[in-house]
């Protein structure tokens, strides 16, 4: 297994408090002092550095493309080769059950592991030492950045699949200036709110929406 300083030097933050990073890559399998409230934490601070770098990395990218690339670059299949990278797995503190299962290997595992060492570097050094690893470490936007797929014709894939209903959309909102109005629309299904989304258009907002639907029904398959 490696060590903390293994660690630290695959990542390029040096701890001040290595306790955190101790705490990071330790699996809930343990009972106590484990990464489930770091992985909480993580989780926020990424989308946080990920809005603010994208904001201002696409000045011309609306809301809901936006909101795609964001996806795409704090998903499972985005941190879990972030994790690889670094050599997570093999540092993960873990009972020997979930060892045997796979636990190091795991897609799921080494994304919270992932989020929980974001979090452990933003609680010892700061944000910007966080974003720092980010920009580091995470794949760039450029290398990811493809259009929105049609989000409506996804959702209503799969809300059909089973035999359900069509995915019924509605224009709830106007905000803005008349000549730049910002449209809100929400997406349900037999009554049922699925998500909402805003956008420069009644369409891009009913796409935003189907995102966001998406992306709570089925978030590994949304993107």
């Amino acid at each position: 297994m490696h060590n903390l300083q293994t660690v630290m030097n695959a990542l390029g933050y040096q701890f001040h408090q290595p306790e955190l990073l101790r705490q990071a890559l330790t699996h809930p399998s343990m009972k106590v002092n484990h990464n489930q409230r770091l992985e909480f934490l993580g989780d926020a601070v990424l989308q946080f550095i990920m809005t603010d770098l994208l904001y201002r990395s696409h000045p011309e990218d609306q809301e809901g493309d936006l909101t795609h690339i964001r996806a795409l670059l704090v998903c499972e299949d985005a941190l879990s080769p972030v994790a690889q990278s670094i050599g997570l797995g093999e540092a993960l503190i873990m009972d020997h059950g979930e060892e045997m299962t796979g636990g190091r290997t795991k897609p799921s595992v080494l994304c919270d592991a992932m989020e929980a060492v974001l979090a452990a570097v933003y609680l010892d050094g700061g944000l910007e030492a966080a974003r720092k690893v980010v920009k580091d470490h995470w794949p760039k936007p450029e290398n990811i950045h493809r259009p929105m797929q049609d989000a409506k014709s996804k959702l209503q894939e799969y809300l059909q699949q089973d035999g359900g209903n069509f995915p019924v959309y509605e224009i709830i909102g106007v905000s803005g200036p008349q000549h730049d109005p910002t449209f809100e629309a929400v997406v349900s299904q037999d009554g049922k709110e699925l998500g909402r989304g805003t956008g420069r258009t009644k369409k891009e907002a009913e796409k935003a929406a189907a995102l966001s639907a998406l992306q709570i029904l089925c978030p590994t398959d949304a993107i």
